[in-house]
């Protein structure tokens, strides 16, 4: 397939994640007021998106807690910062296996598998332009620890979420979730052009080498948008491959610490990192009013 580099390009910053990063650098945010402040400090910087996860804001611990979100969210509309809304609806799906001779009854600790309308919850209440969808079950790099969306879950949440007006961006952690995110797509459970992100170098998916990054590149039909991010000193050579192939770019907090070896770093100087790279590329950054127009998202606020 003939690739054209991308001249308008949105940057998306992923504020927090919910990786066990909340002690390893004091700019991780855990409360609402700092993921908002660290959202919005980022849109500043050149974000046109902000993927957003809740922590407990005590220990710092990945939540789900849909009173969370809420605060995170009026807080971003309520600033005078204008930025495209994205939640993860990710949690929910996490198994843990006991020892491998018995590894059944799945461990307490760790395990948190809960419904479908219970996993976009928050999202039917917060009303964001864009979620994410996990397009697939996969290992991580925890020796018991599964990822778990079945195509029954997957087809139940993305039909929730095309029911509610709010634009999955689907997560490909490798090619045969692209496979399954066409067939929703044929099926009609979501509407296409679908919008994807490409997670490269997440343990054990898709490896962030060019060659596979390529694979991935190629699976995406030709009327998709998407982006891409990989984890760690590979988030802006990633980013840089995600322009020149025609797509778009993320960063932030959730899949890397560092603005330089040995330098922690903050969401917003991410994000102008990300920026410059862009721009000397010869590449526009667009902004929300831009991003909303090219994908056909509504700005709305919950009642």
């Amino acid at each position: 397939m003939p690739l054209a580099m991308n001249r308008e390009v949105f940057i998306t910053c992923a504020v927090t994640g919910s990786g066990g990063t909340q002690d390893r650098s004091p700019h991780v945010p855990r409360s609402p007021a700092q993921i908002a402040e660290s959202a919005i400090e980022a849109a500043r910087a050149g974000a046109a998106v902000v993927h957003c996860h809740v922590r407990d804001p005590e220990t710092g611990a990945p939540s789900r807690d849909p009173k969370l979100y809420r605060e995170v969210t009026d807080r971003i509309r309520e600033s005078e910062v204008d930025v495209v809304l994205n939640l993860t609806a990710g949690m929910g799906g996490d198994m843990v296996f006991g020892p491998t001779e018995r590894p059944l009854p799945l461990q307490e600790k760790g395990t948190d598998m809960i419904g479908a309308a219970e996993r976009v919850v928050h999202v039917a209440e917060c009303l964001p332009e864009i979620c994410t969808l996990d397009c697939g079950t996969m290992n991580f790099a925890e020796a018991d620890y599964v990822m778990t969306n079945t195509p029954g879950m997957l087809r139940a949440m993305g039909a929730m979420m095309t029911e509610l007006g709010v634009k999955p961006e689907i997560e490909a952690f490798d090619t045969g979730h692209l496979w399954f995110a066409k067939q929703l797509v044929k099926e009609g459970v979501l509407k296409g052009p679908a919008l994807v992100q490409l997670c490269m170098g997440v343990p054990w998916g898709a490896p962030d080498d060019l060659n596979t990054f390529m694979a991935m590149v190629n699976n995406v039909p030709d009327d998709w948008t998407f982006s891409a991010f990989s984890l760690g000193r590979n988030q802006m050579p990633i980013a840089a491959a995600s322009v020149l192939a025609g797509g778009n770019v993320r960063v932030g907090l959730e899949d890397n610490l560092f603005l330089d070896k040995g330098v922690l770093a903050t969401n917003a100087q991410l994000v102008d990192r990300a920026v410059g790279i862009v721009e000397r590329m010869g590449a526009r950054v667009i902004g929300p009013d831009e991003v909303r127009a090219k994908l056909g998202l509504t700005k709305r606020a919950p009642k």
